[in-house]
């Protein structure tokens, strides 16, 4: 794993001023219990982090998503922008709710996992549609209202975006991972 300097290390709350100090203490004080990952670069714009993580928290914990999907996007949304910190994140979530290890490490390397449950294949092939032209087919919309519904279609929709959003956040900055063991990092893939 490739390892650039953390361009907006945490800041101190000395240096932090009072719309930073207020997001922060949001953050702390909600489901997330600090200022991690993402929001450590967006507390330089409190308020784009404050709306941000108020997606976020919808997206992570009140989704009509099954949390066992929304996991698995985010690891194919964290593998497309080759994102560390949100894979070494997200993997062990996706792991005790019940995605494969196999699944994992084909995401993982870029390949389509050949073991995925049916709901996993759709999300799947939802996301890296999205991802890859910016829309989906009628098949794929349909069959994803299908199995999802439209308020699904349009939580997976926006997580997607999400995710999307804070990856890059997160890359520009270089946020680096909290590795964990047992975990294996992102390769780099050949564009």
């Amino acid at each position: 794993m490739h390892q650039h300097p953390d361009r907006m290390p945490p800041l101190g709350l000395a240096q932090m001023d009072a719309a930073q100090q207020a997001a922060a203490q949001i953050l702390i004080a909600g489901p997330r219990k600090g200022v991690k990952g993402p929001f450590i670069p967006l507390l330089r714009s409190p308020q784009l982090l404050d709306r941000l993580q108020r997606v976020g928290e919808y997206i992570r914990f009140d989704s009509s998503l099954p949390q066992r999907l929304s996991e698995f996007a985010m690891l194919v949304v964290s593998r497309a922008c080759t994102q560390q910190f949100e894979w070494f994140t997200h993997v062990p979530l996706a792991l005790k709710l019940g995605t494969s290890s196999e699944t994992i490490e084909a995401v993982r390397c870029g390949r389509r996992p050949a073991d995925m449950s049916a709901d996993e294949a759709l999300v799947y092939d939802f996301t890296q549609e999205l991802l890859m032209h910016r829309g989906v087919c009628d098949a794929t919309y349909a069959g994803t209202v299908a199995q999802l519904g439209e308020r699904g279609v349009v939580d997976l929709t926006g997580l997607i975006g999400y995710f999307l959003t804070v990856s890059l956040i997160l890359n520009v900055a270089h946020t680096p991972p909290e590795t964990v063991d047992g975990i294996a990092a992102l390769p780099a893939l050949p564009l």
